[in-house]
Parts: C-alpha cells; sequence; structure tokens
C-alpha cells in the first residue's frame, strides 16, 4: 500500500512537471504584413519603425511578418494577414500581380497603415491613390509645427490634448482622390513656414526640366486620416520622418490606433 501511494505521487510530480513543462502560447489579436520596400528616397527612420512596431507587437500581443524586397506579394502570402503595412516606402514596388493580388486582398475586407513616404509611392496605380486617400507633392525643411487633434473619436487619440508642439517633415498633399476621408489630426500651417522650391524636379509637356513649388495648403492642412475602400479599411499618417519620433510614446500610440482599426475595423463609434 506505501509503494502504490509512492508510485502515485512520483506519477503526479511527473505529469505537473510534464504539463508546466508544455510551452503555451497566447494567440495573437491579429496578424500584420510589413513592408518597408524603397525604389525611390530611402529613410533613415525605417530601420527604427521596424523595430518600434515590433515593440508594438510585442505589448499589444499581436503577430508582425517583415515582406523582404525579393519575395513577391502573393494571393497566398496575403491570406492570412489582416493589416499591411506600409513603412515609408517610396515609388513602384509592386509589379502587375503585385498589385492585383493586394487589390484583392483589400477587397476581401482587410486592412492597410500607410506611414510617411507611403503617400510618395505608386503614382500610376490609380486603386493604390485611392486606397491611400492624398497623395505627396512637395515638403519644406523640418519645422517646429502645432499640431491639432481634431478627431478623439478614435484610437490611440483619446487621451490626446487638443494641440500639440510637434517637429517633423510636413507634407504638402494634393487634392483628394477619394471624398470619404475622416481626418484625424492637421497642423497648423501658421506655426511653421511651409514655402519650399525643388528646382527642376519635373519634366513638363515638352520633357523640359521644371520647377516644383510647395506654398503650403491653407488653413486645412491635413496629417492624418482614415477611411473604408473598396471593402477594406485604411489609415494613413504623413508623421513618422524623424528617426527618435518612434520611441515617441504620443506617436506609438497614435500609430498603434491606426493599425488596430486597420486591422480589426474596431474603435470607432459608426455615426
Amino acid at each position: 500500500m506505501y509503494l502504490t501511494k509512492t508510485v502515485a505521487k512520483i506519477l503526479i510530480l511527473f505529469l505537473c512537471n510534464l504539463f508546466y513543462s508544455i510551452p503555451i502560447t497566447a494567440q495573437k489579436q491579429f496578424k500584420a504584413l510589413l513592408i518597408t520596400e524603397t525604389a525611390g528616397w530611402h529613410h533613415e527612420s525605417i530601420q527604427n519603425g521596424v523595430a518600434a512596431i515590433n515593440e508594438l507587437a510585442a505589448s499589444h500581443n499581436f503577430e508582425v511578418h517583415r515582406q523582404q524586397n525579393a519575395i513577391k506579394i502573393t494571393e497566398e502570402g496575403l491570406k492570412d494577414m489582416d493589416v499591411v503595412i506600409f513603412l515609408s516606402t517610396t515609388a513602384d514596388i509592386f509589379d502587375n500581380d503585385e498589385q492585383v493580388a493586394f487589390e484583392k486582398y483589400i477587397q476581401s475586407g482587410k486592412g492597410y497603415v500607410g506611414i510617411h513616404a507611403a503617400s510618395d509611392t505608386e503614382y500610376n496605380w490609380e486603386w493604390y491613390t485611392k486606397l491611400v486617400g492624398r497623395m505627396f507633392h512637395i515638403h519644406p525643411v523640418q519645422q517646429t509645427a502645432k499640431l491639432n487633434i481634431i478627431e478623439h473619436n478614435f484610437p490611440g487619440l483619446e487621451h490626446f490634448p487638443d494641440t500639440l508642439l510637434w517637429t517633423d517633415e510636413w507634407y504638402e498633399f494634393g487634392e483628394e482622390k477619394v471624398t470619404d476621408l475622416h481626418y484625424l489630426v492637421t497642423v497648423d500651417e501658421t506655426t511653421f513656414d511651409p514655402k519650399v522650391t525643388w528646382k527642376n524636379r519635373d519634366p513638363d509637356t515638352n520633357g523640359n526640366m521644371v520647377d516644383r513649388v510647395g506654398t503650403g495648403m491653407g488653413k486645412f492642412h491635413p496629417i492624418s486620416w482614415y477611411h473604408e475602400f473598396d471593402g477594406g479599411r485604411s489609415f494613413y499618417t504623413a508623421l513618422g520622418h524623424i528617426e527618435k519620433v518612434y520611441e515617441n510614446q504620443w506617436f506609438l500610440d497614435h500609430l498603434y490606433g491606426g493599425i488596430y482599426y486597420a486591422a480589426t475595423g474596431k474603435g470607432i463609434e459608426k455615426k
């Protein structure tokens, strides 16, 4: 009888040790694909952004996969992703097959996040310009200016003050490509100098190089927005040029809020 109890205790102890030795992995909230490919200007802050997004994933229990330049976007590769993040991508990064795959991905109800130079990407792909909402035109030198938070009813912006002093590369945008953009953040042009000229930047109709000029956007200068598009969700922020901003908690909250919305569709009240 004593031997039986001893054996039973040993067996129980063995089973307990076996149970606690099995790693238990928490189910992730969602999966994100991070794209950092550039075919034009390459921002030095991209690596800071990669590190920050990985930290956000660890803090908020979601999964990140980084897309390397040599790996093509495919329907199969996208099917398990909930959101695709374009981190300061530039110029033409997708071929025709990749564009079709990405369009089908968004049409299936998934999400897109564009950070900073994502609006300086794929100008000749009309569908993408509508997905982003507005495209980059020009920017002046980096300056400190006043941000206006105009919509607090969005994930990550709930606790922001109405105004915030910020230093960045203030993008001037072209006209709206869609009519349903919900604006979140603007910058006050009276607090910085938006005027800039880029010499011999663009070809005219005769092929001669002409200057690109920026004069600002006036009283309403948007910086961040979101909208639903072609069955999916889109969030864009022009912030994110400076490397150290990816250690700024205000920016990280703003960024995660956009990722969370685009991945899940949650966090905002339907009006």
